[in-house]
């Protein structure tokens, strides 16, 4: 009886792996770790001190300084702020150079970034620093479309004697004009209040101001607290470590605010105030806001 032929295809020699394998799997390995890093789990910036921004950030980080300084005048404070963006050269110039890029993008189309220009501009024109915005952004503010009527206005005279001859025309009152200002777009909120959330710990309000999108923040947005007798107003993006888009403001306890975008949104819809709360841990401490705005378009 003769041995069965073995086929050739079991004759061959096994290899302990697959190169086509191996590729294979590394490719879709690297196209599922970039899937979920890009689209279901971006990395957050965070602990991020100023001289780390890329330059736009950096651009719009002097935005929000200048803005601040436009309300509070505090020069100290933005000089040190533009310092610590470690910029080579005169800080202050370097706002105005960032002005001039800003100036030829059309970023001043817009009525946010018109008055941020303008804030820039006088922030280094009260340093005696010049720049190619100065000729390219009008620094006043349009005030309206100006439109001519003609009022009728009364001259006083004396009564004529009684006379069956009409008043000539030449002696009758004279129209003049009369300068109305309409204004060129009525104030509309370009943002919406998006949430109000509590948290037991220090009696700060913080504020997200974000795109439409809810996950980018935007800078140098007005913030306004108010409360009875006074009012604050604070900018986001002046402290970048917490996001471009934050911004905060300390409360003092046993008082009330209302917290808005003045001009830009309707304030929240009840008062915020520091009353005392108890942690987890039984400590003692007060009340804290995460308020959230939201760009509308």
């Amino acid at each position: 009886m003769s041995e069965q032929a073995v086929p050739r295809k079991f004759q061959r020699s096994r290899r302990p792996f697959s190169w086509i394998g191996i590729i294979l799997g590394l490719g879709l390995g690297i196209a599922a770790g970039l899937g979920f890093a890009w689209a279901v789990s971006p990395v957050e910036q965070v602990d991020t001190e100023p001289w780390q921004l890329d330059s736009d950030a950096r651009t719009q980080y002097m935005i929000a300084i200048t803005l601040s300084f436009a309300y509070d005048g505090d020069l100290g404070a933005a000089i040190n702020r533009l310092v610590s963006l470690r910029l080579p050269g005169d800080p202050v110039q370097a706002v105005a150079d960032a002005a001039c890029s800003l100036a030829t993008t059309g970023y001043a189309n817009s009525t946010s970034g018109l008055n941020a220009m303008r804030a820039m501009m006088r922030f280094y024109q009260l340093q005696g620093r010049t720049g190619c915005a100065d000729g390219l952004i009008p620094s006043y503010d349009n005030p309206g479309t100006v439109v001519t009527i003609d009022v009728p206005t009364p001259t006083l005279t004396l009564e004529p004697p009684a006379s069956k001859t009409p008043t000539p025309a030449s002696d009758r009152p004279t129209p003049t004009q009369v300068l109305i200002i309409v204004p060129t777009s009525p104030p509309q909120n370009d943002f919406e209040l998006v949430s109000v959330n509590t948290a037991c710990d220090v009696g700060v309000i913080q504020v997200f101001v974000v795109e439409l999108n809810g996950s980018t923040g935007i800078p140098g947005m007005e913030i306004r607290a108010r409360w009875d007798g006074g009012e604050s107003r604070f900018f986001t993006g002046l402290k970048p470590e917490r996001g471009i888009g934050y911004a905060d403001f300390q409360m003092e306890a046993g008082i009330d605010y209302l917290i808005d975008m003045p001009g830009r949104s309707d304030p929240v819809s009840r008062p915020l105030s520091a009353v005392p709360c108890t942690t987890e841990s039984g400590a003692r401490a007060l009340t804290s806001y995460t308020v959230i705005f939201r760009s509308v378009s």
